[in-house]
């Protein structure tokens, strides 16, 4: 975009030859843009010193990341028993005794499905882990920096390293040039400085750089890797398949123990069927008490008949029934049993004449007395007589 010998040369002879002609807009302002000396070093100094924070984040913090992802594998319980059951799997299948297995095989786990229930081996893998290590994770939410290193290319940042320690020495260059044509020393000092700066920095950064990837390379021997192949293997690849594999492993897991779950239900209902809800656990214990004294109340034959008497009676109402079935629970007297007997039996004796006429329904109707007003106020010596009861039992009730 900066002005060229060629386009501020033209600018000029069009002035001189239309000195009362202004120019326009664009023509100006490539005319000031030429006017300006060193104007191309100027440019990429600021816009060195502009982007290089930008670009030292970006070559830092997948560094950082990297190193972190290695020491949360390193120290993961469970990636390590996932390893050793994989391991052991593989040497039972295979009749062998291996020390170990490379890296890659875990792409294929997935992939491997046994012959019966078609279940993959990462699936017969983590049942194991689960089975035998319940307090295990899921492996993906503790390593979270080897998934953010899975999507950073290391070879490209190896070369912004590079780019950015050789944008810093054209640096220096621009600032000589800059600094000829520049009369501020303030300027010039604090130009001076940010470039020492980004000297030193940069420094640093290829120093850790290069002990961070050769620590990668210690940690793949650490995890049994040959060190003849520890070269060819690339951060990004392993950072994609360690990650991968997490998050399938963490997928299968889900599955395995919702399934364990659904499994428990289902033993827990399979215990329960064909019982009472008295008889399971939960109505065991504080309810026991009123249940089986509600068990013996609906058991008692003696509460049996009365309620048939006074479903058959029908113009008895709740309330009442309610408050004769507690007057009886409670009364212990014979007598009282006795005319209950005698009128169940009165009222269940000939239902086929009682139904034939209605007319003797009617009067009877009129004549019957409240059951718990005659039990309170006592029987007649008439009645007493009817019923075929002898005097002294007439003069208790």
């Amino acid at each position: 975009m900066t002005p060229t010998d060629e386009e501020k040369q033209k600018i000029q002879e069009a002035q001189l030859a239309n000195p009362d002609v202004p120019l326009g807009s664009a023509e100006q302002f490539l005319f000031s843009l030429a006017s300006i000396s060193a104007l191309t070093p100027r440019l990429q100094l600021w816009a060195f010193k502009l982007n290089y924070e930008a670009l030292e984040k970006e070559i830092a913090e997948p560094l950082f990341d990297l190193k972190l992802g290695m020491e949360q594998l390193a120290s993961n319980q469970t990636f390590r028993r996932i390893l050793a059951t994989l391991l052991a799997i593989g040497n039972f299948l295979n009749s062998s005794s291996a020390k170990g297995f490379e890296l890659g095989y875990l792409e294929k786990v997935v992939e491997v499905k046994d012959t019966v229930h078609r279940q993959s081996l990462l699936h017969h893998t983590c049942n194991l882990v689960v089975e035998n290590y319940p307090e295990s994770s899921d492996v993906y939410s503790e390593v979270p920096a080897i998934t953010r290193s899975a999507k950073v290319d290391f070879e490209l940042l190896a070369e912004n390293l590079v780019q950015l320690e050789r944008r810093c020495k054209a640096s220096w260059d621009n600032l000589k040039v800059v600094a000829k044509h520049e009369t501020k020393t303030l300027l010039k000092n604090k130009l001076t400085d940010f470039l020492k700066d980004c000297t030193q920095r940069i420094i640093i950064l290829k120093v850790v750089h290069r002990r961070v990837i050769n620590r990668f390379h210690s940690f793949l021997l650490f995890l049994g890797q040959p060190s003849s192949s520890i070269r060819d293997i690339k951060v990004t690849s392993f950072c994609r398949i360690i990650s991968e594999f997490s998050l399938e492993y963490r997928t299968t897991r889900e599955r395995v123990l919702t399934l364990k779950r659904k499994r428990a239900t289902h033993r827990e209902r399979t215990k329960t069927r064909g019982k009472m809800i008295t008889e399971t656990e939960k109505f065991s214990g504080g309810g026991a008490s009123s249940g089986h004294s509600d068990v013996r109340l609906s058991a008692d034959p003696r509460g049996l008949r009365r309620s048939r008497a006074v479903r058959s009676m029908g113009r008895v109402s709740p309330c009442q029934m309610s408050v004769a079935r507690d007057d009886g629970t409670s009364s212990q007297d014979d007598a009282t049993d006795e005319i209950m007997d005698r009128l169940v039996k009165s009222v269940t004796q000939n239902p086929s004449e009682r139904a034939s006429s209605p007319k003797t329904r009617a009067r009877s109707r009129v004549n019957r007395k409240s059951l718990r007003r005659t039990l309170r106020s006592g029987l007649s010596l008439d009645v007493v007589q009817a019923l075929g009861l002898n005097s002294k039992t007439g003069d208790r009730v």
